[in-house]
């Protein structure tokens, strides 16, 4: 497994992450079987493991704890947090009172003394990032953070969070976690340059776009929407205009895979990771019979004749289904925030004294 660079942070990273959005309740809920995968993963070369405290109502965080008893020091250990934990409205995004409690019940449920990257996991619009990057310097001064990252922001947001830390003597956020594969390009044309211009590790998630680059789903095939799919039925939905142009790109992906000699999960895996600014592409296996088969992508180097055959079918900077984005700004998500309110006509003086103007 070759080993990069994360950003400026001089943390060296396996090419491949282990991602583990699927061990629990929301995919394998075997303990002994899951702490079996990290093991084979970590054996394999594997040394980046990224979790959240939102997978499975923080049961992966657990997971992971009991996986890296004895192993902690060989592990970059990465967790995010952003999203709702509880009915409260308070327990869930950016502010300093939120991610101060966050992290602590991370580390609980991580079993451990520091985590290596703490994440935001999404844009929070509430919360000045003034604030936000204020509690998160505070923590990695406190030894508790190692270093910070966002997930899915723009690179508007990304370029904001460099000129607020800049301006407000904080830390910088050290790296950026998009999702990025064949069919979702679209932080190519901005995000993934933004983060090389300012140094920050980039890591890459969904390389797979859920299944479809597996070459599971084809033209003819019945899609069975499990409880996980269901969760994100958008994405599978071939009544969308964005799956069907999915559908006729794997069948010409397919016929690029064969020709090179590759399966399509080896050919969408080395893509992701062929891109200068990835530093590194996160598997999300929920077998260990899946992390043995993706794994397999750590020595496929694709040439540039595979890379250009792959750009002309799907172009560079291009999302086939916008669907498949999972952050929607709210100047897009709210109407009233991209419409001008209609102006008032003035109040006609009332005449019901019967007196004349």
């Amino acid at each position: 497994m070759q080993r990069r660079i994360l950003g400026r942070t001089g943390i060296s990273v396996s090419e491949f992450a282990l991602g583990t959005m699927m061990l629990g309740e929301w995919g394998n809920s075997d303990h002994d079987d899951a702490i079996r995968l990290v093991h084979d993963a970590l054996d394999a070369g594997v040394n980046l493991v990224d979790t959240a405290d939102m997978y499975s109502g923080g049961e992966s965080e657990r997971i992971i704890g009991k996986a890296l008893k004895g192993r902690r020091d060989e592990v970059v250990l990465a967790t995010k947090g952003f999203f709702p934990m509880g009915g409260d409205p308070n327990q869930g995004g950016s502010s300093r009172r939120w991610i101060t409690r966050a992290v602590e019940d991370s580390l609980r449920r991580l079993d451990t003394d520091r985590i290596d990257l703490y994440q935001v996991h999404r844009p929070d619009h509430h919360t000045d990032l003034d604030e936000t990057l204020s509690v998160l310097s505070d923590l990695v001064r406190a030894g508790k953070i190692m270093a910070i990252g966002s997930s899915d922001f723009p690179a508007e947001r990304i370029v904001e969070a460099q000129w607020v830390a800049r301006e407000r003597n904080h830390i910088a956020f050290h790296t950026e976690q998009p999702p990025y594969s064949v069919f979702v390009r679209g932080i190519e044309r901005s995000v993934l340059p933004t983060a090389q211009k300012y140094g920050m590790g980039v890591l890459t998630w969904s390389p797979l776009n859920s299944g479809w680059l597996t070459g599971r789903y084809r033209r003819g095939t019945e899609i069975e929407l499990n409880d996980f799919r269901r969760m994100i039925a958008h994405k599978f939905d071939l009544g969308l205009p964005g799956n069907q142009r999915k559908l006729a790109a794997v069948e010409e992906l397919a016929r690029v895979a064969d020709d090179a000699g590759l399966s399509m999960t080896h050919l969408a895996l080395a893509f992701a990771a062929s891109h200068p600014a990835v530093s590194s592409v996160i598997l999300g296996p929920r077998t260990t019979g899946q992390l043995a088969d993706v794994l397999g992508a750590a020595d496929v180097r694709l040439d540039d004749d595979v890379l250009d055959r792959i750009d002309a079918v799907v172009a560079p900077g291009t999302d086939l289904n916008p669907s498949d984005i999972d952050y929607t700004p709210p100047a897009l998500a709210k109407p009233e925030l991209r419409r001008r309110a209609p102006k008032q006509r003035p109040t006609q003086p009332s005449s019901s004294s019967g007196e004349a103007a």
